[in-house]
């Protein structure tokens, strides 16, 4: 029996923007057929939410909620769709592994950008805005049920509230992996952009000084290995920059640290 099902997300911040083709490179690598797994793209009722990211995160919940005995590897084009992952797997109530060289920690008091993908994890823990929240009909997480890796840019005010927030910060692989994870299902979400972009060009908001491909794959086979994931979601490069075929080839590496 297989394991897992890949789903795509091919929208960004709610939108499909045909010039973005991340998802459907994905899918046609063959990826889903070397995991020996099924490829599922969501498709989102628009009409019948007031807002797309709702629309697309309530599509990506169902699609998950549809396959209930299979783990979910979600491939999207932001971390919003954070949301829908959770919300798709709350039957199995999980903690959440964040990597990620951002906090995505940001409410609309704290961000200097006004910008949506900043601050889907905060409002996964019930901060700022929970408008997406409620159009999913989604309760907020527990704070200490977070671990965030890595997150080296942070916003003054976001890494202060980070900071003194109950969310486990480990500013480093090295430290995430030499820390016990927690004994319960994990929804692990990967944003590429935690590693070094020397390694993972193409990134919307590149962070130099991160870490490599090969620690990244090593810390998330560590992750893996307890058996006890919940859901993987991949947070992907943007098509449109250059080094797209190298950052494909990257995350690609990256998800075959799942077989």
């Amino acid at each position: 029996m297989s394991k897992y099902v890949c789903i795509g997300v091919p929208y960004y911040l709610g939108e499909a923007r045909p010039e973005r083709a991340e998802v459907s490179a994905l899918r046609q690598s063959g990826i889903a057929a070397e995991l020996n797994e099924e490829w599922v793209d969501i498709e989102p009722d628009f009409a019948a939410a007031d807002d797309p990211v709702v629309a697309v995160n309530r599509a990506l919940a169902e699609a998950i909620k549809a396959q209930p005995a299979k783990t979910p590897v979600v491939f999207a084009n932001d971390c919003t769709s954070c949301l829908g992952m959770v919300k798709g797997l709350e039957d199995k109530a999980p903690a959440i592994l964040w990597y990620d060289s951002h906090g995505d920690f940001n409410t609309p008091e704290t961000t200097p950008s006004g910008f949506l993908g900043g601050m889907p994890l905060a409002a996964l823990v019930g901060r700022g805005n929970q408008h997406l929240m409620r159009g999913i009909n989604l309760a907020p997480i527990a704070e200490a049920d977070v671990i965030v890796a890595d997150a080296r840019n942070l916003d003054p005010a976001e890494g202060l509230m980070l900071r003194e927030s109950e969310v486990t910060l480990h500013e480093t692989l090295d430290a995430l992996n030499a820390a016990p994870l927690p004994e319960k299902p994990l929804y692990i979400h990967f944003d590429t952009d935690v590693v070094d972009c020397a390694e993972m060009p193409a990134m919307s908001y590149p962070e130099p000084g991160g870490p490599s491909l090969d620690e990244c794959v090593k810390s998330l086979r560590r992750a893996l290995e307890p058996g006890t994931a919940a859901g993987i979601l991949f947070s992907l490069w943007n098509d449109t920059l250059d080094g797209s075929a190298e950052a494909m080839s990257a995350t690609l590496k990256l998800i075959r640290a799942l077989k």
